[in-house]
C-alpha cells in the first residue's frame, strides 16, 4: 500500500474518531484519572486529550469526594487555563466542588432530606449556617418551637444573645431554597420539627381540650406544650378580664387547661377563657345601674381609667364622667392602685363593658368622689 494511500486512510479514520475535536474551554468539567499527587499538587491524564494539573489552592474543595484521592481515581475537575508554563492544563477541585456541593443541595431540596448544619454565626435574622461545606441561612422563623427565642418585649439584645448561644452546635434541617448563581441557601429547622409532629398533629381537631405546661410568656400571650406540640394562647384568651400582661396571671411551668380554636398547619390556637364561665354572663346579678361601687384603678389613659371591681368584672370611667369640671389631666384626679367609689352608668354584658361615673355622685351630693383611698 502506497504511503499516499496509508495517510488518506489515517486521516480518515482520525476523521471519524473525532475525539481529538473534544478540546475543552475555560469553565469546562472535564473527567480524568490521577496519575500522581503529592500534598501540593495532583496531575490528571484528561482522556483524549492531554495532562491537567491541580495546585494550590484549587486543591481543596467543598465536596467529600475530594476528601481522599489516590492514584487511578477517576476525578472531575474544572479547565481554569488551557496551558500553563509547562503546557498542562491548569484544573481547579476548588470550583469543581462548588458544582457539586450545589447540586447534592438542589437534590436534597427537592427530596426533603434531612442534613446536619453546623452554626457559625448569628446576627439579629437568624443564624448562619455551613451545610454541605456551603455556607446558608437559617432565618429566626425557621426555627423550631423549642428554639425559637421567645424574649419578653422583643429585646433585640436578648434576642441575639439566644441566638448566639447556638453558634458551634449541629441541628438537623432541610434545605428550603437554593440559588448557586446568587449564592443563596436557606434551611429549616422548623421543617424538621413539623414533620416529625404531623402524625401527632393530626390526633387534635378544634374543640378538644388539652392539658400542657406553659413554657414561655410573652407580651402578645403564652406558649403552652402538650403531647411534644405546642400552641399558642392569646392574650385575649387567657380571661375574661382585661389584663395589661399574661405574667400578671399565669407563670413559666404552670400547667394548664385549653380548648384548641384554631389549626393553621403546624400553628396551634388555644383558648384558656373558653374552659371558664364567661362571668359577664351573670353580670346584671351583681351589678346594677345606679349602684354605688368600690374598685381599684388599674390603670391609666389620657381618655379616663379602668378600675377593678372584682376579680372578673373591670369597668371604665371615661374622662367625661370623672368630675363636672373639664379635665385636663386624669393623674389629677388619682393614681394607679387608689381605691375610689364610683356610679355604675351603664352595663353592656354582650361587649364585656361597664360605664363608671365619679360626676355622677358628684351631681347626687355624695362627697365619696372626693377621696381617693390609696392602695395598701
Amino acid at each position: 500500500m502506497s504511503e499516499t494511500k496509508t495517510a488518506k486512510l489515517d486521516l480518515k479514520a482520525l476523521l471519524e474518531d473525532k475525539s481529538w475535536l473534544n478540546i475543552p474551554k475555560v469553565g469546562d468539567v472535564v473527567k480524568g484519572v490521577i496519575i500522581s499527587l503529592s500534598k501540593n499538587e495532583i496531575r490528571i491524564d484528561i482522556d483524549g486529550y492531554k495532562t491537567g494539573v491541580v495546585r494550590g489552592r484549587e486543591l481543596f474543595a467543598e465536596a467529600v469526594e475530594y476528601a481522599d484521592l489516590a492514584v487511578g481515581q477517576e476525578v472531575e475537575a474544572t479547565v481554569i487555563d488551557l496551558e500553563n508554563e509547562l503546557g498542562e492544563v491548569e484544573l481547579s477541585f476548588r470550583y469543581a466542588g462548588q458544582q457539586k456541593a450545589w447540586e447534592v443541595l438542589r437534590k436534597l431540596m427537592d427530596s426533603g432530606e434531612l442534613v446536619d448544619a453546623k452554626i457559625i454565626e448569628a446576627n439579629k435574622g437568624g443564624l448562619l449556617a455551613n451545610v454541605n461545606h456551603v455556607n446558608g441561612f437559617l432565618p429566626v422563623s425557621q426555627l423550631s418551637p423549642d428554639n425559637y427565642p421567645r424574649v419578653s418585649g422583643g429585646d433585640k439584645i436578648k434576642i441575639l444573645e439566644k441566638l448566639k448561644s447556638f453558634v458551634g452546635t449541629t441541628m438537623k434541617v432541610k434545605v428550603i431554597d437554593v440559588n448557586e448563581r446568587e449564592e443563596k441557601l436557606i434551611v429549616s429547622e422548623k421543617s424538621v420539627w413539623e414533620e416529625a409532629q404531623k402524625g401527632v398533629l393530626d390526633k387534635y381537631k378544634l374543640g378538644d381540650v388539652v392539658e400542657g405546661t406553659i413554657t414561655a410568656i410573652a407580651d402578645f400571650g403564652v406558649f403552652v406544650k402538650f403531647d411534644n406540640l405546642e400552641g399558642l394562647v392569646h392574650i385575649s384568651e387567657i380571661a375574661w378580664q382585661r389584663i395589661d400582661h399574661p405574667r400578671d396571671l399565669v407563670k413559666v411551668g404552670e400547667t394548664v387547661k385549653a380548648e384548641i380554636i384554631g389549626i393553621e398547619g403546624s400553628k396551634i390556637f388555644l383558648s384558656m377563657k373558653k374552659l371558664i364561665q364567661d362571668p359577664w354572663k351573670t353580670v346584671n346579678d351583681k351589678y346594677k345601674i345606679g349602684d354605688k361601687v368600690e374598685g381599684k384603678i388599674l390603670k391609666i389613659n389620657p381618655f379616663g381609667f379602668f378600675v377593678e371591681l372584682d376579680r372578673d368584672i373591670h369597668g371604665l370611667a371615661h374622662i367625661s364622667e370623672l368630675s363636672k369640671k373639664p379635665v385636663k389631666n386624669v393623674t389629677e384626679i388619682a393614681k394607679i392602685g387608689d381605691t375610689m367609689t364610683f356610679k355604675i352608668v351603664s352595663i353592656e354584658p354582650e361587649q364585656h363593658r361597664l360605664g363608671l361615673s365619679l360626676k355622677a355622685l358628684e351631681e347626687g351630693g355624695s362627697s365619696e368622689a372626693e377621696a381617693p383611698k390609696a392602695n395598701a
